[in-house]
């Protein structure tokens, strides 16, 4: 079995830590999002496939250097093809019934049961499906009482949406799927799935969480979920830094006299926190430096950059980096 990430796009939401990083290899808390999603895939699946075009040269560096136990195969994506479009362009790789994954988000679906409930069900497609409170930025879907989706609706009106499952961008895919993707760029959600209903189309609730990484504040988020729910990642800091739990605080890492840190906080090896500063619902990568008498408050302070003191920074994205990095 073969499986598809797609993990498309420039990262715009995330600027400007992806000029420096695309997407994919944005750190969550000891990991890229990328290799979290690939830890997830089942082992049945042999090779993944990913549809790339920012920054191929980059990823393609990363998978050399930490090679993961599954052949990788990057495929380039000269312009951007959608998720319709992504998956045909692949089309040559693919020999049986296969998995599409959008690559921007975790969630805790499993991926086994998932393949199991597509083929229990028979039908072409199968769909993840998360029960949100506001449906409105979402395309949602109906289902019957077998988990066959009957109809898709984009975007609705809070009145007007009959659902609130949306897609949680999971596929199950037959090969014949395939045959009803045009050239081009070719929205998988708009342009295929409202035309196969009738050839058998499943979704499939789950539980736990469903995060998004593309904005500042959900990747925050995943770090916060993360570090909640998996205890071996999460460690309060040493006992001469003070602390509200969960946080994270590196062994290489160096906590100035009267700084503390949580609830929430994550800093990586290399950081300096300096005296008196405060370091809250944030992320610090490797080497940044944080001057005294700083608050650093729901926010993500990027690899090396330097933060004067006695800053506040509040909901933003800090890094050297600009469009002109490679």
């Amino acid at each position: 079995m073969k499986a598809i990430l797609l993990v498309g796009g420039m990262g715009t939401r995330l600027r400007p830590l992806t000029y420096r990083i695309p997407k994919p290899l944005v750190p969550i808390l000891d990991k890229p999002l990328i290799l979290r999603v690939i830890e997830s895939v089942p082992r049945e699946v042999d090779e993944i496939i990913i549809p790339i075009g920012y920054k191929m040269d980059t990823m393609q560096e990363y998978f050399d250097e930490n090679p993961p136990p599954r052949e990788i195969t990057l495929v380039e994506e000269r312009q951007p093809m959608g998720t319709g479009g992504a998956v045909k362009n692949v089309e040559g790789h693919l020999d049986d019934s296969f998995l599409v994954i959008n690559g921007d988000s975790i969630s805790s679906l499993d991926l086994d049961r998932f393949v199991e409930f597509h083929r229990r069900k028979g039908g072409v497609a199968s769909i993840s499906l998360w029960e949100v409170e506001d449906p409105t930025p979402f395309g949602i879907v109906d289902l019957d009482q077998d988990d066959r989706i009957l109809r898709f609706q984009e975007k609705p009106k809070r009145e007007e949406a009959f659902s609130k499952l949306i897609n949680a961008g999971v596929y199950a895919l037959e090969q014949e799927v395939l045959d009803h993707i045009g050239e081009g760029f070719v929205s998988m959600e708009r342009e295929v799935f409202p035309n196969i209903l009738d050839k058998g189309m499943y979704g499939l609730r789950f539980d736990g969480y469903w995060i998004d990484c593309g904005t500042r504040e959900n990747l925050l988020t995943a770090y916060r979920t993360l570090m909640r729910g998996d205890a071996e990642s999460v460690r309060s800091p040493p006992g001469a830094v003070s602390a509200t739990p969960p946080s994270v605080v590196s062994d290489s890492a160096e906590i100035g006299e009267g700084a503390t840190v949580g609830p929430f906080a994550y800093i990586s090896e290399g950081v300096v926190v300096g005296p008196r500063s405060r370091v809250e619902g944030s992320v610090l990568f490797e080497g940044a430096r944080i001057g005294a008498d700083c608050h650093i408050i729901d926010s993500i302070v990027d690899k090396d950059v330097s933060v004067s003191p006695g800053t506040v920074v509040r909901s933003q994205i800090l890094s050297n980096s600009t469009p002109e990095d490679p």
